[in-house]
């Protein structure tokens, strides 16, 4: 099993990103876990009102998301150590902004899959405001990374373990 080097010079600011029910919360304590990161859930920072426009099944605009992506950058920006955020970023514009409020390199893991696999996993779990019914909106927005952002891609529909596995895999190798 690959294991990451914690001791690294710099630290480093991940973004788990993808689109709603693609696995941030749960890859994201699993892979802070394994790499001595510390996560936090960046739905935890959206305003209220997007939060209850969401659970009313309206998707968010950009004009919505914006105070959130600064929050999310900001948060990056914060404190010592490996931190990984889940985030959807589902726009380069999104990632950039991410990028600027954070002021340090900001590596992005997105977490990609099908629609039925994440339509299954969103039908599964309960208790979070995001409904099925916007994964359409989160589909039509999703622009994964281009090769020229700093990022990695893994396939979800393998179980956990794998996922972190190809995650610091590939971290190991943009750190080679």
């Amino acid at each position: 099993m690959a294991q990451m080097q914690t001791s690294s010079p710099a630290p480093q600011r991940l973004v788990l990103m993808g689109v709603a029910g693609s696995g941030k919360s749960t890859v994201g304590e699993a892979l802070a876990k394994r790499i001595g990161a510390t996560y936090f859930d960046g739905d935890d920072l959206h305003p209220r009102a997007n939060i209850e426009k969401m659970s009313h099944g309206e998707p968010l605009t950009d004009e919505d998301r914006w105070p959130w992506l600064t929050l999310v950058g900001e948060a990056l920006a914060e404190g010592d150590g490996t931190k990984i955020v889940g985030c959807s970023a589902l726009k380069r514009i999104y990632r950039d902004h991410i990028r600027n409020k954070a002021k340090v390199p900001v590596i992005f893991v997105h977490l990609a899959g099908s629609r039925e696999v994440i339509s299954g996993r969103m039908g599964a779990r309960t208790g979070h405001f995001m409904p099925t019914t916007l994964l359409d909106s989160q589909f039509a927005a999703l622009e994964p990374p281009a090769a020229d952002e700093m990022s990695v891609t893994v396939d979800i529909d393998q179980p956990l373990e794998g996922v972190v596995d190809v995650i610091v895999e590939q971290l190991s190798r943009l750190a080679a």
